[in-house]
């Protein structure tokens, strides 16, 4: 079994599969795991990097699985092997689990996100310490889509909004809040929709309590050093513009003759299969997921798609007609941090919830965190269904 990809799906396939009994390699091209959802606090200076990752080494020697560190070139489906950087492998199941490239804006490099290369919270941090001692300026955080993707599920707006609160209530902490503009901005009418409408409808409370101006609604046309440009011209002034750019098919997959939708999301069926193609299975950030409008790209839902598409194959070489599907599993979760407490947030296809945790909801997020590296490296149990 070949897995490609070091993140939360592809660990997660490495492990179920290894506890099915089988031979798994997994290729990725940094060596740990970064744990996105806690990434936020790296800013503010409430984890340091080190904190928010995994050495995959330690985690391919508790679990058993082979690590190759390298870089995927292209993956030759025809002839079931991957060719990377320094050698090619040959494979009879394939997991392809990579993640995704994000659009590109004009003037992007003059932008930081929270959700591309991990390194990037630790510019966000310099540059945030940097006004700080400067003692004022404007920041400016938002996210936004790909017109190509027509289920929008590489939208990634929830760690803009953390960031967000995270950074008000860290200069609120040093006596600076006043002294610093905080601004949203989307290209969308309603961003923030997907969590559902009781969620979205609470979203002016928060950006009231935390201080933050929305600007919604208008399309992005360039990012300059100093300001964010709309479609109409006008201009958005920051001196640290993060953003979160909608997401994009990966290169790889783009050159690879694999199916893909219109934003070069790799085309699956319900078992996470890549259509066409009985030994490849696409799993989290580079899959097109197909499901309600709401359906989300979120870190347990690749970890689900992980153990469905882990499920199915045993299954298949079991010779057992039981199969899994993903599609059932959909639904949003997370737990909205803001510093100084959270929201629990949950939707599914029945019901849509959100419940302020003031303080408390804080500590859970970071017990969260406790409890996701501890049980990957298996120091506590797995919860079922975490």
């Amino acid at each position: 079994m070949l897995v490609l990809g070091g993140g939360f799906a592809g660990v997660e396939s490495a492990i179920q599969l290894r506890k099915y009994g089988y031979q798994v390699s997994l290729v990725s091209n940094r060596d740990y795991l970064f744990v996105y959802p806690i990434s936020i606090w790296i800013p503010t200076q409430k984890k340091s990097f080190d904190d928010v990752k995994i050495p995959l080494k330690t985690l391919s020697q508790k679990h058993g699985f082979n690590l190759i560190l390298d870089e995927v070139k292209h993956i030759d489906h025809q002839n079931n092997k991957v060719i990377l950087e320094q050698q090619e492998i040959e494979y009879d199941y394939l997991f392809i689990a990579m993640g995704m490239h994000k659009v590109h804006s004009r003037g992007l490099e003059h932008t930081h996100s929270i959700c591309g290369n991990p390194e990037e919270s630790l510019v966000i941090q310099r540059k945030l310490q940097e006004l700080v001692e400067k003692g004022k300026g404007k920041i400016a955080i938002g996210f936004g889509g790909n017109p190509n993707d027509p289920t929008a599920t590489g939208v990634r707006g929830g760690p803009a909004f953390e960031l967000l609160f995270n950074i008000s209530h860290f200069l609120k902490q040093k006596g600076l809040r006043s002294a610093f503009e905080l601004n949203f901005f989307a290209p969308m009418k309603e961003p923030g929709k997907k969590m559902g409408d009781k969620p979205y409808k609470k979203l002016d409370i928060f950006f009231k309590r935390y201080k933050v101006t929305p600007y919604v609604g208008k399309k992005i046309k360039e990012f300059t050093e100093q300001s964010i440009v709309f479609e109409d011209d006008s201009k958005l002034i920051s001196d640290l513009t993060i953003f979160i750019s909608g997401g994009d098919g990966h290169q790889v997959i783009k050159n690879s003759g694999l199916p893909v939708n219109a934003a070069g999301f790799v085309s699956i069926n319900e078992l996470c299969r890549v259509e066409g193609h009985k030994n490849i299975y696409a799993i989290g950030d580079i899959a097109a997921i197909e499901g309600p409008t709401w359906a989300s790209k979120q870190g347990h839902i690749a970890e689900v798609m992980a153990n469905v598409s882990a499920y199915n194959v045993h299954q298949e070489l079991s010779d057992k007609g039981k199969r899994k599907s993903y599609w059932e599993k959909l639904h949003i979760i997370c737990v909205m941090d803001s510093g100084d407490g959270a929201a629990f947030i949950s939707r599914t296809n029945y019901k849509e919830t959100i419940i302020p945790l003031p303080i408390l909801g804080h500590w859970l997020k970071k017990a969260w965190g406790f409890y996701y590296k501890q049980s990957k490296l298996k120091n506590i149990p797995r919860i079922p269904g975490m």
